[in-house]
């Protein structure tokens, strides 16, 4: 061996993971390594550039960079950067720059990969530790598109303008002109001046609201706000996301959006600031659903649902983020389709609120999803008098869900089942039944049921029941063991020696379902929690939020079941939109031999935290003997 691979190989031997290798491996390692020198204020890797080698700082320091050109981390002798790379098989993410003169080895990717499948430590090592991998391989997706990652108060370029509900139009629409605007958020009386500790928003009114309710009515100038204003508005906080808070503008139809800081106005978001900031095309599929007239339109809008997924997952948004937007879209159909069905069968006879029930409620929902519906009916309901009409709108909106691509429930839990057609009091009793009188094999196939929000309608109603579910199902240890029993069913497949178990039989011959063996359970575990806490969310990680704010779980549990149901269910959502791009049917079974080695331990560390969630909850939440 000659002098200077000598050189570099004591020097590899004394820094981890190097020395954790046998000399024949550091050997190997220094007769392979390239030595390049850059000068301080070098690029050494840019953003995209294909990994192809290990970089091990001989000397010198680099700093790593986020996309925005915000610093990320800054590296020293000894330190390794570009593994997460060569693991995941994708692009270079965190831009290098040598901060001073650098002295780097490059270590061939072949011969990296080969050491971390052979030597354990050293692999260890690379990946620091589980849940540390676990935590970095879920954030690789949070992705860095603007309207998926800005928080909507970066969006407010200006205090909002207020008036009161007693101001005049006359002096309202001045105060437009003077400022520029094309909206004013209205304040209840009182609360509008400058020392008001809480101001309370009442309504806003903007200029068409001034054209169709000022002008083309023929009223007074001096008509007060209040009576013309557009009372009861949606809103949204300014931590939250752009693209919430688009979805929430397409999904009530409304081009201007008052922005909170909790309660307290403090601007005014207008469609043409999100326009402006270059919104992706995907999420409009949602007013392009209210203009269809009929079943065959909405089914026509199938490959542009696709293609909203498949261009979210390729701009790597989070598993929320598509989740919530897939939910959005799937309640304009339900919506769209109501309203079409009333236009046929006339106007209800008596008030109704449709849930959406499972991932939908939950925000959850991805590709390849059946529907899963019920409906509550006011307590006026007369079942001999008005059943029919609400059967026949049952239907009707079933029907255009199959074709829209949401298949009929193989379990028949669709408001088209007089079962799960039914009053509010009816539904009230059987919450009660299932939650103070519980079964673990009557909850069985009930659970689902514990995730539920309002479509359209009156969804207070549905706000009722979630109400009565939280205050009975936290008081009833029973209920939530049997809970407990039925998030054990569905185990993780991992055999003795953390491989995975794989299907036998059929059509999905050594595959893995990660819904019904990962994310599906998961679910399940982070409901019982939920329904312990008294949580009303139904979304699985503010389930969690809520958990771990009522003292249920502490933060590192929460978070190693949030970032183990991130990754599997972006494994999951890769799969389905690989499947879509190639005119494939999306399922949920993947054959974990197409994974990268990186993707199939992070995988085995999301499911090996899936099972001792499961074990934790078993003795945790243990149902009185007896009465199972």
């Amino acid at each position: 061996m000659e002098i200077e691979q000598i050189e570099i190989r004591e020097h590899l031997r004394d820094h981890e993971p190097f020395s954790f290798l046998t000399d024949e491996e550091l050997e190997e390692v220094a007769r392979s390594v390239e030595v390049s020198y850059f000068r301080a204020g070098a690029d050494i890797v840019s953003l995209g550039d294909e990994i192809r080698d290990l970089h091990y700082i001989r000397s010198g320091s680099v700093e790593l960079f986020r996309r925005s050109g915000d610093l990320y981390n800054r590296l020293g002798e000894g330190d390794l950067f570009g593994q997460l790379g060569l693991l995941s098989g994708r692009p270079a993410r965190f831009p290098a720059r040598a901060l001073e003169d650098t002295l780097i080895y490059f270590i061939p990717g072949e011969l990296f990969k080969r050491l971390f499948d052979s030597n354990v430590a050293f692999a260890d090592y690379v990946e620091v530790e589980d849940r540390t991998r676990l935590r970095q391989a879920a954030k690789q997706h949070a992705g860095d598109n603007p309207l998926l990652t800005l928080r909507t108060g970066k969006l407010v370029r200006q205090s909002p303008v207020t008036v009161s509900v007693s101001t005049a139009v006359e002096d309202a629409a001045r105060l437009m002109t003077e400022e520029r605007v094309t909206s004013v958020l209205v304040l209840e009386d009182g609360d509008g001046g400058e020392t008001a500790a809480a101001p309370v928003l009442a309504g806003i009114l903007t200029d068409s609201d001034l054209r169709r309710r000022i002008v083309a009515e023929g009223l007074p100038p001096s008509t007060p706000v209040g009576e013309v204003m557009s009372g009861n508005v949606s809103s949204v906080q300014r931590d939250q996301f752009l693209f919430e808070a688009l979805l929430v503008m397409l999904r009530q139809n409304v081009h201007h959006l008052p922005v909170l800081d909790h309660r307290r106005p403090v601007g005014v978001l207008d469609m043409a600031d999100i326009i402006h900031h270059e919104t992706q095309n995907s999420l409009f599929v949602v007013r392009n659903i209210f203009h269809c007239g009929s079943h065959e339109e909405l089914e026509a809008l199938k490959p542009s649902v696709a293609a909203s997924f498949v261009r979210m997952v390729n701009e790597d948004a989070n598993s929320h983020m598509i989740g919530s937007a897939m939910a959005t879209i799937g309640r304009a159909f339900k919506q769209r389709l109501l309203e079409l069905g009333e236009e046929k069968l006339g106007p209800p006879p008596v008030p109704y609120c449709f849930l959406a029930l499972g991932s939908m409620a939950r925000d959850e929902q991805f590709l390849y999803t059946d529907q899963d519906n019920a409906m509550i009916l006011d307590d006026a309901f007369d079942p001999k008098v008005h059943d029919e009409y609400f059967r026949e709108l049952a239907q009707f909106v079933s029907d255009g869900l199959h074709r829209a691509g949401y298949v009929y429930c193989s379990g028949d839990i669709m408001a088209t089942n007089k079962k799960w057609r039914q009053p509010l009091a009816a539904w009230k009793q059987q919450f009660t039944e299932w939650i103070r009188k519980p079964s673990a094999e009557r909850l069985l196939h009930s659970s689902i049921f514990f995730d539920l929000d309002g479509v359209a309608g009156v969804t207070s109603m549905a706000d009722e029941l979630k109400s009565l579910i939280a205050q009975e199902a936290s008081v009833q240890p029973i209920f939530l063991g049997c809970l407990a029993i039925n998030a054990n069913n569905r185990t993780p497949p991992l055999g003795f020696f953390r491989d995975f178990v794989l299907e036998h039989g059929g059509r999905h011959e050594n595959s893995i379902n990660l819904k019904r063996r990962g994310t599906a359970p998961l679910v399940d575990v982070i409901r019982v929690h939920a329904l312990a806490a008294g949580s009303q969310s139904q979304n699985s990680f503010r389930r969690l939020e809520d958990t771990v704010a009522a003292g249920f779980l502490t933060a590192s549990m929460a978070a190693d079941l949030r970032d183990s149901l991130e990754f599997i269910a972006m494994v999951r959502a890769r799969h389905q939109a690989w499947d879509a791009e190639r005119g494939g049917e999306a399922n949920n079974n993947i054959d974990p031999e197409v994974l990268s080695a990186f993707e199939r331990r992070s995988l085995k560390d999301a499911f090996k935290v899936l099972a001792n969630a499961q074990k934790f909850i078993r003795f945790r939440y243990r149902p009185v003997r007896g009465r199972q």
